[in-house]
């Protein structure tokens, strides 16, 4: 069996083990092919996002790795590059284009929190901006999206439906709902013609906080019968997460 992994973070930006922890467990693990994609620097998250100063360190690192272990495993550096990111995505081997904040007027609203926080933030924002309306919001959301790959460039589509993250513990809104599933066709419509793959996020069904991995089972099918691709990712932020993530690929085979 394969094993691949093209959505993998180190502590160049918000992972827990070095570039080089992480690739000696994917080689260990019998990873064939790895992908790091740090997340991008981004003004409006410095928490998360790598310093754009550190651009040239991390590549650098990713190419020692790369000429290190090349008889072990294919390497290929990477980034997570965010819709509001500050800096261009440039001298990578693909980009994932990920949402991770919806702008509204001067604000940043983050879409990529869980649990109650998470419900928190999105309910709070669709009650000073939308007067309570939730659907307006997740439409801003999906309309943010069908841009993506225009605006970073994608190779690959990051967790396209992420805002459902809080939804499954704190219900905010009904994935049912016309508008919803109106508002996520429309998304996938535009993104479709892109010809770009769509990631299978599969992080938080490995942390057991969701049943379903993003984009949510009914998405992936709508998708497959438009004639889009798809590819199961881990996001994995630490070794632990890419050995679940190895099980989770084995299991599925």
């Amino acid at each position: 069996m394969k094993l691949t992994n093209f959505h993998t973070h180190t502590n160049f930006s918000d992972g827990e083990n070095t570039a080089e922890e992480m690739v000696q467990e994917a080689i260990r693990l019998g990873f064939t092919d790895y992908g790091i994609t740090d997340h991008s620097f981004a003004s409006c998250d410095l928490e998360c996002g790598m310093l754009y100063t550190a651009y040239d360190s991390y590549k650098k690192e990713v190419r020692r790795l790369k000429e290190a272990y090349k008889d072990k495993i294919r390497i290929y550096c990477g980034i997570e590059q965010d819709y509001y990111s500050d800096h261009p995505a440039e001298g990578f081997d693909y980009i994932i284009g990920s949402v991770h904040y919806i702008r509204i007027k001067n604000e940043f609203v983050t879409v990529d929190f869980g649990g109650e926080k998470g419900f928190m933030v999105l309910k709070d924002a669709a009650g000073r901006y939308f007067n309570g309306d939730i659907y307006s919001l997740l439409e801003l959301y999906f309309e943010t999206v069908s841009h993506v790959v225009q605006k970073t460039g994608a190779d690959i589509i990051g967790h396209f439906d992420v805002i459902s993250k809080a939804n499954e513990s704190f219900p905010f809104f009904d994935p049912s709902h016309p508008r919803y599933i109106a508002s996520w066709q429309k998304a996938v419509d535009s993104l479709i013609p892109e010809r770009k793959i769509f990631e299978i996020n599969v992080s938080q069904v490995l942390r057991g906080t969701k049943t379903e991995p993003y984009p949510s089972i009914d998405i992936q099918n709508y998708i497959r019968s438009k004639g889009g691709r798809l590819y199961y990712t881990g996001d994995t932020h630490s070794i632990i997460r890419l050995q679940e993530f190895a099980e989770f690929l084995r299991k599925r085979c």
